[in-house]
This record gives C-alpha cells, sequence and structure tokens, in this order.
C-alpha cells in the first residue's frame, strides 16, 4: 500500500551539492523508520542515513557524516537526503525505504525507484 517516489539526482561535481526527495503515500503500520541506501557499480547496497519517523532521530553512515543531513517534512509526507561535499566515491543509484529500521536491506518493505548520482569532474 505504501508506495515511495524519488526525485532529485543528476551529476554534480566534487565538491557539490544535491538533495534528495522521498515522497510517500499511501498507509502501513510496520514503518518505523525511512532510510537512505546506495549502490555504486559493482557493489553491495548500503545503508548511507535513517530517520525514525516518531521523533525523527537520525543515524549516519561513517562515510557519510558531516556531510550529508537526513530531514522529513511530515506535512509533506517526505524525507529528504541533502549531499554536501559531494564525493566520486559517492557516485551511486541512491534508494529510499520504508520499513523497521536498521541497516539491513531485508528490514525494509517499501522502495523507491532508485535515482542515480554522479560525482565527476
Amino acid at each position: 500500500q505504501l508506495q515511495l517516489v524519488q526525485s532529485g539526482g543528476g551529476l554534480v561535481q566534487p565538491g557539490g551539492s544535491l538533495r534528495l526527495s522521498c515522497a510517500a503515500s499511501g498507509y502501513t503500520s510496520d514503518v518505523y523508520s525511512i532510510a537512505w541506501f546506495r549502490q555504486g557499480p559493482g557493489k553491495e547496497r548500503v545503508g548511507v542515513s535513517i530517520i525514525s519517523i516518531s521523533d525523527g532521530s537520525t543515524i549516519y553512515a561513517e562515510s557519510v557524516k558531516g556531510r550529508f543531513t537526513i530531514s522529513r517534512d511530515n506535512a509533506k509526507n517526505t524525507v529528504y537526503l541533502q549531499m554536501n561535499f559531494l564525493k566520486p566515491e559517492d557516485t551511486a543509484v541512491y534508494y529510499c525505504a520504508a520499513g523497521l529500521g536498521g541497516w539491513v536491506t531485508d528490514w525494509y518493505d517499501y522502495w523507491g525507484q532508485g535515482t542515480q548520482v554522479t560525482v565527476s569532474s
């Protein structure tokens, strides 16, 4: 029932910024967190950041701490990922996901369609 639609992404130079959006529609009772994952070429999908639906608390992967910010707008049913000081290693397809929480993909039942972020000069 819950659907996640992503927007944003694109090509930016190293050091640049980009904001991703994840808009949710529908309802489910088993969603406690919204997370951002990313998957680079030939790599596994890994967690980037997590935000709690209930209290807005946030968690970040070490690789993005200090550079990325996850936030929510409950009135718009939207979660954002603000990405600053982007590096080439940030290049990946980014996915938003809704589910129980944690860093494991199996704990999320609802996924956005993914959006490409490319950081290159």
